[in-house]
């Protein structure tokens, strides 16, 4: 399975401070909000991920994350001209993914839950068709929603819809199996000129092959897209760090924790980050998995 990242889009709901940036870079306590979407990619074992952005974006992505290397995975860039819909990105993709499974991330979403990479790596090895992933929430009427027939399978999944057949929305994560590009590239642009998830989602959802993983309350998501949104996710990892000792979305613990780097580079990782509290937490992270780099200094 190969990863895409869709980290475009205007930010209009963030304005003013997404007109010099892009959202996805803005800080969620103490790093960008992309470092968190990355690094669920990583927990599920992704190593190969295109980042798809507006093409005035690319530069700083890349000052930001480079090729990958040093996380032990594999990145690329390509660009969406204008924001055409999150389903373009699987067109976009296509020579990517190359014939395969993909799992479509959004760039500004948050995930965090216990055993949450173990769930992501289970659904990935189960695929057959596609899987969503569900939150429930006080108000529906603002995401795409999925509906269940008496025996709990998804009949339906309709975008903001006006009478919600449930609370579970459809959160800004998706499997898919190798023909997500083709059902992508044959949509026809809704009426606000995009590619909707949402049609690419019901093509399986009225095969019959889409499922829908319900993330329950020991689970927080978060679409960053709003400023309060962004407030409280950065609030939350915040108190997870005072309480916890716990950085939520660290690309260097996921890759030294997945086996991607050793602690070696973990430590140079952190090293290199100076002083910053987060860049220590990355040298303890690689001293506590490593005994040659729990005083500091290569024995």
């Amino acid at each position: 399975m190969r990863g895409i990242l869709l980290a475009g889009g205007r930010g209009t709901r963030l304005q003013p401070v997404t007109r010099a940036t892009s959202k996805q870079l803005l800080p969620v306590y103490d790093k960008p909000v992309i470092y968190y979407s990355l690094s669920v990619l990583m927990q599920i074992g992704i190593r190969e991920i295109l980042i798809v952005c507006a093409p005035d974006a690319m530069s700083a992505f890349r000052a930001l994350l480079g090729d990958g290397r040093h996380l032990g995975i594999e990145l690329s860039y390509a660009a969406q001209a204008r924001p055409r819909g999150i389903a373009e990105a699987l067109v976009i993709g296509e020579p990517h993914i190359a014939g395969g499974d993909c799992a479509l991330m959004l760039g500004d979403n948050i995930f965090h839950g216990p055993g949450l990479g173990e769930r992501l790596r289970k659904a990935a090895a189960d695929l057959d068709g596609c899987v969503l992933f569900g939150k429930e929430v006080a108000e529906p009427r603002s995401f795409g929603v999925a509906g269940f027939d008496e025996d709990g399978a998804l009949v339906s999944v309709e975008e903001k819809p006006e009478n919600p057949r449930s609370k579970q929305a459809v959160t800004g994560l998706y499997f898919y199996d190798d023909r997500a590009s083709r059902i992508a590239a044959e949509l026809s642009p809704s009426p606000r000129g995009e590619l909707e998830i949402t049609d690419v989602n019901r093509f399986y959802v009225e095969e019959r092959s889409a499922h829908l993983v319900p993330l329950d309350d020991d689970f927080l998501w978060y679409d960053t897209g709003t400023e309060e949104s962004l407030f409280d996710a950065g609030a939350h990892v915040r108190r997870l760090t005072h309480e916890h000792g716990l950085r939520v979305g660290c690309v260097e613990q996921v890759a030294l924790e997945m086996g991607f780097i050793d602690a070696e580079e973990c430590f140079r990782l952190g090293r290199e980050m100076g002083d910053s509290p987060y860049g220590r937490y990355v040298v303890d992270v690689a001293r506590s998995l490593d005994r040659e780099y729990r005083e500091g200094e290569v024995l």
